[in-house]
């Protein structure tokens, strides 16, 4: 505890210094809207679906940026989208965060911020208006949350960064206990090779059946690997956990996830390429259980598809989603789709 409060007293701390130099200096600050829309037609083909077919706007994306110094930036998003409590599109804020570079090896962020889970899985993969990356698809984190984070440049090849966040997701404030989750990331890159260690803890306090009380701690462990062959064709390969937890945010003692997903593009020129990935998920047998405590929604998915890209901005796909369940008692989804992102 006394290392987190040292460690988000101190950015503070060098903060303001910065902020007081940056005075001095002659500067002309400046801004930029910025959105971006996800939009499909689907066709689902899984058998006893009553709805065939629809269009959808998954995502709306709504944000502006601003330059108030020299390596000081304000940057705010609005997230619009379904909700779990019936409206089809609310807005949320997705960020809000104000970014540091202290130096050309040190960026500091702070307020409702970018997470570092899955942020370099989700570029490599690159296709997020059709599907999300593997640890966002099945909650094993957020893309985004309340906190503080510092990124490190080491050296020309190796990067760090490490954070204090709520950890409970941009939808969610803070839970009652007020505890936070830290983390950290290594990452190493050269040339067409990517790969990427990354840890988070968070612990709660747990009742049991019997009414006692006892701290838990859910942990995400994530390891990455990519490689771009050439300017045609990359592939990746990440292997995921989280241990006690039926998500990120819903702290569970014995209760584990695991997965796999791999993907890979080749890209025939500018606009045309095609993609595909598959994502392996599965979960622990509870003690005295004869069943996986996951398993109707264990399985395995597969996405294949072609992009083009008529103009800059813009991007169209045509894709096959399906997902193959393990329970028996559920039929095998499986769904056409024609993705469209548009972005300013």
């Amino acid at each position: 505890m006394k290392t987190k409060k040292l460690f988000i007293g101190v950015i503070a701390l060098f903060l303001g210094c910065n902020l007081i130099a940056q005075e001095k200096e002659g500067f002309i600050p400046s801004g930029k809207a910025n959105g971006k829309v996800f939009f499909n037609y689907h066709y689902d083909m899984t058998d006893g679906e009553e709805q065939e077919s629809s269009f959808e706007i998954k995502r709306a994306y709504l944000g502006y940026d601003y330059n108030i110094a020299k390596g000081l930036k304000a940057s705010i998003t609005l997230d619009i989208g379904k909700n779990d409590g019936g409206s089809d599109y609310t807005a949320y804020l997705k960020k809000a965060q104000l970014e540091w570079k202290a130096s050309s090896a040190v960026k500091v962020s702070l307020g409702m911020i970018g997470t570092v889970h899955f942020k370099e899985q989700e570029k490599f993969w690159g296709y997020r208006y059709i599907m999300k990356s593997f640890n966002d698809q099945y909650g094993f984190g957020s893309s985004a949350d309340l906190g503080i984070k510092a990124n490190f440049k080491l050296n020309d090849n190796f990067s760090a960064n490490a954070f204090v966040i709520n950890g409970e997701g941009y939808k969610s404030v803070q839970d009652e206990d007020g505890k936070q989750k830290i983390g950290a990331s290594l990452i190493y890159k050269h040339k067409g090779l990517i790969t990427k260690i990354y840890a988070d803890a968070n612990s709660a306090k747990i009742v049991d059946e019997e009414g006692n009380e006892d701290d838990v701690t859910v942990s995400a462990l994530a390891f990455f690997a990519g490689y771009k062959f050439s300017d045609k064709f990359k592939l990746a390969a990440e292997y995921n956990q989280l241990i006690n937890g039926t998500k990120y945010s819903n702290i569970a003692d014995h209760y584990d996830m695991e997965g796999l997903s791999i993907y890979s593009t080749y890209t025939f020129d500018k606009k045309w390429e095609v993609f595909g990935r598959y994502d392996y998920l599965t979960s622990n047998t509870l003690e005295g259980e004869s069943e996986k405590w996951n398993i109707d929604n264990n399985g395995s998915a597969i996405t294949a598809g072609v992009q083009y890209v008529p103009v800059r901005n813009v991007k169209m796909a045509f894709n096959y989603q399906g997902f193959n369940y393990k329970s028996f008692g559920i039929n095998d989804n499986s769904l056409l789709y024609v993705n469209l992102e548009f972005k300013f």
